[in-house]
């Protein structure tokens, strides 16, 4: 999953850093961090629609895969072995709650910013009815949807972090855009 648009030419490779970690280099799992921190706070921030949760998930995973790094059987998959452990602990945060949430996915990253009044207010009305429309989707659903149309995972990679195959995850995102795409057609 790494790419070399994300890691500089002059950055050891994913690989390189797990094994340094694995001689007990801390700088190099620091890299890690650094490296992987905004892309699964992204994650878990849209899955839970709550910030401090979400800091608190990224945390527990970073702190796990650190203890837990003598499991990971191939150090090229650490990012995939992430995306994995939140998902997991965010479906797990999901399942633990009682009541709905309120989400709001425009607070991690607004792609635009408009100096527009009436297009603000637009782009907020239609954030509010993606965030509602989200959260009527199974977690599962919404797992994959995230995965795939925000991180840009493919079906694969998104089968082995919710350990499901790649049908599964097809039919769990056709059902998720089919609801979205529903329940936003007066925004088009």
């Amino acid at each position: 999953m790494t790419t070399a648009s994300t890691v500089p030419a002059t950055s050891p490779d994913d690989a390189t850093l797990v094994s340094r970690v694995r001689d007990g280099d801390v700088r190099a799992y620091e890299q890690l961090v650094l490296r992987y921190q905004g892309q699964m706070f992204r994650l878990a921030s849209k899955m839970l629609a709550d910030w401090t949760e979400a800091e608190d998930v990224v945390q527990e995973v970073f702190l796990n895969a650190w203890r837990r790094l003598h499991q990971l059987t191939d150090d090229a998959a650490f990012v995939g072995w992430l995306y994995r452990m939140t998902t997991n602990r965010c479906l797990n945060v999901i399942r633990a709650r009682r009541p709905k949430v309120d989400v709001d996915l425009d607070t991690a990253e607004s792609p635009r910013t408009d100096t527009r009044p009436e297009h603000a207010v637009q782009v907020s009305t239609q954030m509010a009815a993606l965030t509602e429309a989200l959260q009527e989707l199974t977690p599962e659903q919404r797992a994959c949807w995230l995965l795939r149309e925000v991180h840009g995972l493919s079906y694969e990679e998104i089968g082995v972090i919710v350990a499901a195959n790649a049908t599964a995850v097809r039919g769990r995102i056709a059902r998720a855009r089919a609801h979205l795409s529903e329940v936003m057609k007066p925004w088009r």
